[in-house]
């Protein structure tokens, strides 16, 4: 019987492809391609139509009848009770009269958004903006509110729609985080970091916020001058030797794990967070158009620059935070005093920049592959805080408005519609679950299959509710 031989060169080239498969094997699984690599899914669930988002917060309730949503009814019923809509349930349960808009509204582009002169740069975007004026929500406190945009619950604890994102698409690049978080520079939101908590997800899926407005972008992101590189790298050896007996030990742990992973990102990010927050490339024409030489609104504006550069570079969701906490004086959209002088101070420092980010995206070609998208927790009432005083509005969650820009969307297109004044929808409520469903879709991603088990139960974003808005997809 002849022996089946082969020659050096055949078996080299067999060993070449072997090792070739085997590499491939490994890229496709960090990258999540491989079907089931998240439990109980194969993401995504069928094409994207989009590829990052961006997501603009302005907390505090921005009020929908003082800038997208033009009630004439108002104007005519200024100053009287509001009346036919049932009992009125206010936040603070001392509800004024109707009050007319502070600001004064105009079509706009041509779609004719009917968009407020509080934010005259927005509104050269108009057609590139898709509305949803019939947003509903679940709580009239800022903090569950908050936490239910950006988690779908109205407690702690849930992860983030960045943190779902992260989990079910994983990540595009090595050198920076999925998720990324720029804070207003005067201040962190009212919930703090659980805002972008991943939750019961794994660790590594939490946002990564970014320092915003100092000068370093991440803190203790570079080793100090006092530290040799001999003494760091022992320094890393002991460390390695430490986390190597603790994993396996708490082989159930993942904490560990996932600071490994972090650190090994920090090491990259090293490399990579200081090229993206420099803006020396950026040309002067670029950063006028944001605002960055503006005395007021430079700090702000870098961060929409900012977000630019970041999904450029492979980050798939950075979110935009448009205001702090409570407090006073006020640093986000809560206009209990007074809407003209509240709301005119936020609005230029989401005006601007937001316009510029719209503008800079769609010339550049990223529009079409990216989502934008602007929200506040829930928007506030058509008539003043209480009797006798017309200059604040109370917290609304019955309707409010939000809107979104880029892929997949009908542009300069109204979703839903809000009563004659402004208090509760007149047709088609969205709710926020059907918000995310529709972000979601738009990802490529079926929200109802996008799960985590914990604690018994196949946990989602959209918890058992949500209906994609088919009729603002293109």
């Amino acid at each position: 019987m002849t022996a089946s031989l082969i020659t050096r060169r055949q078996f080299l080239d067999d060993a070449g492809l072997g090792l070739g498969s085997i590499a491939l094997l490994w890229l496709m699984q960090r990258d999540r391609l491989l079907a089931g690599d998240t439990p109980g899914t194969s993401l995504p669930h069928f094409p994207p139509q989009v590829k990052r988002v961006i997501h603009i917060f302005s907390p505090g309730g921005v009020s929908q009848v003082d800038t997208f949503d033009y009630k004439p009814e108002l104007e005519r019923l200024d100053g009287m009770p509001l009346s036919g809509k049932g009992e009125i349930d206010t936040f603070f349960g001392k509800p004024g009269n109707l009050r007319k808009s502070v600001f004064k509204f105009a079509q706009h582009g041509q779609s004719g958004q009917w968009i407020s002169d509080l934010f005259p740069h927005l509104a050269t975007c108009a057609d590139d903006m898709t509305f949803i004026k019939s947003m509903v929500t679940k709580s009239s406190s800022h903090t569950p509110a908050c936490f239910q945009m950006n988690t779908g619950f109205t407690m702690n604890g849930y992860p983030s729609l960045g943190a779902w994102l992260s989990y079910g698409l994983g990540s595009s690049n090595e050198e920076l985080p999925a998720f990324v978080v720029l804070p207003d520079p005067r201040g962190l939101p009212n919930g703090g970091s659980n805002n972008w908590s991943q939750g019961f997800l794994p660790a590594q899926h939490q946002g990564v916020a970014f320092q915003t407005g100092k000068a370093d972008a991440i803190a203790h992101l570079e080793t100090p001058p006092s530290v040799t590189p001999a003494h760091r790298q022992r320094g890393m050896d002991a460390l390695l030797k430490m986390n190597r007996r603790f994993a396996e030990t708490h082989q159930e742990d993942d904490s560990l794990q996932a600071r490994v992973r972090a650190y090994e990102l920090a090491a990259r990010m090293q490399v990579s967070v200081p090229g993206a927050v420099n803006f020396n490339e950026e040309t002067a024409e670029t950063q006028k158009l944001y605002g960055l030489d503006h005395p007021k609104i430079g700090a702000s504006a870098r961060n929409y620059l900012l977000a630019r550069r970041l999904i450029e570079r492979g980050v798939r969701f950075v979110q935009v935070y448009n205001g702090g906490a409570l407090g006073s004086p006020r640093i986000n959209w809560d206009a209990h005093e007074d809407v003209r002088l509240n709301h005119g101070e936020q609005g230029v420092h989401l005006d601007q920049p937001c316009a510029a980010l719209l503008k800079d995206l769609k010339q550049r070609g990223l529009l079409k592959d990216t989502l934008v998208i602007w929200s506040s927790e829930f928007g506030r009432t058509p008539m003043t805080e209480m009797k006798g005083s017309g200059l604040g509005r109370d917290h609304h969650p019955l309707v409010f408005t939000v809107w979104m820009a880029g892929a997949g969307l009908k542009p300069g297109f109204v979703c839903g519609q809000s009563d004659d004044v402004g208090y509760k929808p007149a047709e088609h409520p969205v709710t926020v679950y059907d918000f995310h469903a529709t972000v979601l879709h738009l990802l490529g991603i079926d929200h109802e299959r996008l799960t985590y088990y914990h604690n018994g139960i196949a946990r989602r974003l959209t918890d058992v509710h949500g209906h994609v808005v088919r009729d603002v997809l293109a």
